[in-house]
């Protein structure tokens, strides 16, 4: 029997949430009153959000706003300069193209897309999974991973019910004809053996276990594909997940001089064919787990489709037939969707001067991300939902007379989206989160606790930096998985800035890295909700997660070394210590 834990323990953890809210603010007290430097209450600040985020003690968002409070308090930062962080450039890029990311849920265009391309892709086990993955990779560049996943995983346990319904039929009926044939076989017979009890299907047999295993890994992982490729999806984009733009963010506070050097167009070019090396191994990988790479079996070479991939397949259509035809709504925000995508591109491709660069005469900084995603953004309160109607009556055409009979108040259709929708889907606490990020960044420049963590890591420059990349990835893609992966990037993305700087190494290729782990959340449900969702569903114990995210890990922490040590190193100059970092951070 294992030892109890001193009652002194006991008590810390009956009480650990009051003891992390009002203990570690006292604990850290002599930082700021002892010690008394604008260091020591940088760290004090940061060091209790750092908690706070940890153990969620409050809410995250809330937590983000103690640098309002704490920064004028210890004289670090005016309050206006504070408040000034929490809606900043990379804010608005996120706002607008959240916007947009709504109006494709509001209208189903994502499932409609993720359907059609299903049809597509086919039922066989292996290009079945496949597809969830490519579609929910896809989708996840561009709404948040959460919804992304919210929308797939019905679908998938829809298909999943249906395959199993339709296994189930076939074994009873198997069952029952081997049953008749056996009793016309012994008829006249006394007695009959166990063997053919089992035999005609009243006790399983091993063909039946066997069965009934493979099931549950089948089930096991076309669930957890869902959650994984939507964590690798939303690494692609700038705007797919918080961390990406918390790098943006940074980058312009702590380096001011880099000129933009992260953009969507930029960071897509990196980040996109990173995501789908990640996204091949990673199916991959699940398919040998759960599956095997039985390729007759899995992928069904020149074999007829099973009674099981043709229910599959009548569940697809059956699910795209509920959509209808494609609305007029559905085709504008389509429409929208792709304006905002190619504006996004061309603005400032980089290999070429974009369209900023002759509308402003070379001054191509007037105009930025979030400029594009918030005039966007405001077209869908302006697009209609419907076909305009004529002006004089409520029909899409009338006869002259008719509207002369009755004059009608002039009709303009509702617009695709209503603020009403957008409130109550938008991440308002991701939001404030990216402002305490940025918040924290400015708070820790100002007190000159970056540069002195800074100095403080110079002895690292006797390791090679492609070392330190990956050590420092390893670290971020354990620590996200007990913390928001927001939270883990504006934590450690300043002081990896510092690091870079003083060991002379192009702070790029430290903090793309690091960026990109604190999305591979891959080992536990309460790692990210995505992960949430799918445990949900009781298909996954922990143990499963624990093992497969072990090794999708470690296929993250080589792909993103690989990508930025070959095509990053050339798109982001990482050879060199840029000009632009050679100066102290944020001056």
């Amino acid at each position: 029997m294992a030892p109890s834990l001193p009652p002194f323990l006991r008590s810390l953890l009956r009480y650990k949430t009051f003891v992390a809210l009002f203990g570690t603010p006292l604990a850290l007290l002599p930082l700021p009153l002892l010690i008394a430097t604008p260091e020591a209450k940088g760290g004090y600040v940061i060091i209790l959000m750092a908690v706070y985020w940890c153990t969620e003690v409050i809410p995250l968002a809330v937590t983000s706003l103690l640098p309002v409070i704490l920064f004028p308090l210890f004289g670090i930062l005016e309050s206006r300069t504070v408040c000034m962080q929490y809606l900043k450039d990379t804010n608005m890029l996120f706002v607008g193209g959240l916007i947009v990311a709504v109006a494709v849920e509001h209208w189903n265009l994502h499932k409609r897309i993720a359907l059609r391309v299903l049809l597509i892709v086919g039922v066989k086990p292996a290009l079945l999974m496949l597809g969830f993955m490519g579609v929910t990779a896809f989708l996840s560049m561009w709404i948040s991973n959460t919804a992304t996943t919210a929308m797939m995983v019905p679908i998938v346990q829809a298909i999943l019910d249906e395959m199993n319904s339709s296994a189930q039929n076939m074994a009873v009926t198997e069952a029952t004809a081997g049953h008749i044939n056996n009793t016309i076989e012994l008829e006249g017979k006394v007695s009959t053996g166990l063997s053919s009890v089992q035999g005609n299907g009243y006790l399983p047999n091993d063909s039946q276990e066997q069965d009934r295993v493979a099931k549950k890994r089948i089930n096991k992982g076309m669930t957890l594909c869902v959650c994984y490729a939507a964590s690798i999806g939303g690494t692609a984009t700038l705007t797919g997940t918080g961390p990406n733009l918390v790098l943006k963010g940074q980058m312009h506070q702590l380096f001011p001089k880099s000129d933009g050097i992260v953009n969507f167009a930029s960071w897509f070019g990196f980040a996109f064919p990173n995501m789908l090396l990640m996204l091949i191994l990673a199916w991959f990988w699940l398919q040998f787990s759960f599956m095997g790479l039985n390729f007759q079996k899995t992928w069904g070479c020149r074999t007829q489709k099973t009674e099981r991939e043709k229910a599959t397949l009548s569940v697809l259509k059956e699910e795209h037939r509920k959509l209808g035809p494609i609305s007029f709504a559905e085709v504008n925000v389509l429409m929208v969707f792709t304006l905002l995508i190619l504006l996004w591109f061309t603005r400032d491709p980089g290999f070429v001067p974009g369209w900023a660069t002759f509308l402003f005469n070379k001054q191509k900084e007037y105009v930025t991300d979030a400029t594009v995603a918030i005039f966007v953004a405001l077209l869908l309160f302006i697009i209609p939902a419907t076909k305009p109607r004529c002006g004089f009556c409520s029909q899409n055409s009338c006869d002259v007379e008719e509207a002369e009979e009755g004059m009608k108040e002039p009709f303009f259709p509702a617009p695709l989206l209503d603020w009403n929708t957008v409130q109550k889907k938008m991440p308002w606490n991701v939001v404030l989160l990216l402002g305490g990020g940025f918040a924290l960044a400015k708070g820790s420049d100002a007190s000159g606790l970056s540069k002195w963590m800074g100095e403080q890591m110079t002895p690292l420059h006797t390791i090679p930096p492609w070392a330190i990349a990956i050590i420092l990835s390893l670290f971020i893609a354990t620590f996200t998985e007990c913390t928001s992966n927001v939270a883990t990037a504006t934590l450690f993305l300043p002081v990896f800035a510092s690091l870079s700087q003083s060991i002379k190494v192009n702070p790029l290729y430290v903090m793309i890295p690091c960026t990109l782990s604190s999305s591979f959340a891959f080992m536990l449900p309460v790692a990210t909700p995505p992960n949430a969702i799918v445990f949900s569903y009781g298909h996954l114990h922990v143990s499963d997660m624990v093992k497969t995210g072990i090794v999708m890990n470690i296929i993250g922490i080589i792909c993103v070394t690989l990508a930025i040590n070959s095509w990053g190193r050339a798109m982001f100059h990482l050879d060199t210590f840029p000009s632009w970092a050679n100066n102290t951070i944020g001056k």
